[in-house]
């Protein structure tokens, strides 16, 4: 009899519909692995939903809060319920930014200058020397953050606005201008290294990610092999400093200006990668070799408990 794998999309964060775009896509490779899925919208009844699905393994392709950040991880833990991805104590450290960069700091992971300031303390006057960018404490697929430029008279006003529904903390960095890369871990392995160049030239914000066309992967990316072997040692360093398992993506700023510092940096890691049709990791997979069927059954058969 065939495996039975509940993908859990959906939930209730900010970022539902790129979550129900990655489950979709993995529900339908695993099936096409010969795996009995069940595709589970992820509520407020999720662990009732799971303890009478009594699943083999949970593929969690959930986005954001609640999906990952420790607590359906948490729900997994106990019902005994193998997952892919993190477990519990990684992926509640990468969600909160401030605390991620700290840990990483430590094990000597290169990471942006930046303090955690309140949202309207933000608004009021600058926070840092401009240029800086302002991002949510625990959101992610670039929601609610903001580049603030060089001359820009006041900071983002937005942050006032009273739907804002991106938390109260903001994480205030320095600007790192230069080259966007990325670079995922599979297990002890990292994969090819990708430079991202938004299509309009601007950054890499939600329209870049998940929109046809919005940006353009170059792979492998077109650095000195020096940092291409720098860029994967500083993902897997990061993955190993935050305890992640299975798949995870970190996400690098690289100066390489002719009048630059040459700084290369990690901005956060990321311990659930999109695995939609213009996502990152099933790129870099396809590239070491590994169809996208054979990534999800590779993440399936990784799966496991913390405890």
């Amino acid at each position: 009899m065939s495996r039975h794998i509940a993908v859990l999309m959906g939930g209730l964060s900010a970022e539902r519909p790129v979550s129900l775009r990655s489950g979709e896509a993995c529900a339908k490779a695993l099936e096409g692995e010969g795996f009995r899925v069940t595709r589970v919208d992820v509520g407020h009844d999720a662990a009732q939903v799971l303890a009478e699905l009594q699943p083999d393994v949970a593929f969690n392709a959930l986005h954001g809060r609640f999906g990952e950040d420790g607590v359906i991880q948490g729900v997994l833990e106990l019902l005994r319920i193998p997952y892919t991805h993190s477990g519990v104590l990684a992926s509640s450290v990468a969600m909160q930014k401030e605390v991620a960069k700290t840990v990483m700091a430590a094990a000597g992971v290169p990471v942006p200058k930046g303090r955690v300031v309140r949202r309207l303390e933000a608004a009021k006057s600058h926070v840092l020397p401009t240029p800086y960018v302002l991002k949510p404490v625990s959101e992610g697929s670039s929601f609610g953050v903001f580049i603030v430029r060089e001359g820009q008279e006041h900071p983002p006003q937005e942050l006032t606005r009273s739907d804002w529904r991106h938390g109260d903390l903001m994480l205030a960095e320095e600007f790192i201008a230069g080259r966007e890369l990325t670079c995922a871990v599979m297990g002890d392995r990292a994969l090819g290294v990708i430079e991202i160049v938004a299509a309009d030239g601007g950054w890499y914000d939600y329209e870049a990610k998940y929109a046809a066309g919005g940006s353009k992967h170059i792979l492998p990316a077109n650095v000195k092999p020096n940092i291409y072997q720098k860029v994967q040692e500083l993902a897997l360093e990061a993955h190993s400093a935050l305890g992640c398992r299975g798949v995870s993506r970190a996400d690098f700023r690289y100066d390489d200006r002719p009048d630059g510092s040459g700084q290369l940096v990690v901005l956060e890691v990321n311990t659930q990668p999109g695995m939609t049709e213009t996502s990152l990791v099933p790129e870099m997979a396809a590239h070491a070799g590994f169809s996208f069927g054979e990534l999800v059954r590779w993440m399936v058969e990784d799966a496991s408990c913390d405890r």
